[in-house]
């Protein structure tokens, strides 16, 4: 059986922004944020500068089941927080690596202290 495609190709990886709507945990209703992120094959990685009181984190703790669009290219996953030591230095470094030679130059404490995010894309 032949492998898969990649969900995520290189020029939807290269689009500024990514829509993550997770479900709100109070009101059950849609919640959609426009946000940074990196990629590393099917997994989106989001580094939320608010760290656990951002509102799509506490959403996606309590329900991890999340939509993500990227341009008009929609898919599904799961959310959970990065926790692993090498898979946090990998999510710091895709954003800051894809962002700072945008123009973004003064992200030291946002890639330092910012709470990494992973979102595994479903096929």
């Amino acid at each position: 059986m032949p492998a898969s495609q990649p969900a995520i190709t290189p020029a939807l990886a290269a689009e500024d922004c990514v829509y993550i709507t997770t479900v709100g945990r109070v009101t059950g209703k849609p919640h959609t944020v426009e946000i940074w992120f990196g990629t590393n094959g099917d997994t989106i990685y989001l580094l939320a500068g608010s760290r656990h009181d951002a509102d799509f984190v506490k959403n996606a703790k309590k329900q991890p089941a999340v939509d993500v669009r990227i341009s008009s290219t929609q898919f599904s996953g799961t959310a959970r927080i990065v926790t692993a030591v090498d898979e946090d230095a990998l999510a710091r470094r895709l954003l800051l690596e894809k962002y700072i030679p945008r123009g973004n130059t003064d992200l030291d404490d946002w890639g330092r202290d910012a709470l990494p995010v992973a979102f595994d894309l479903r096929a």
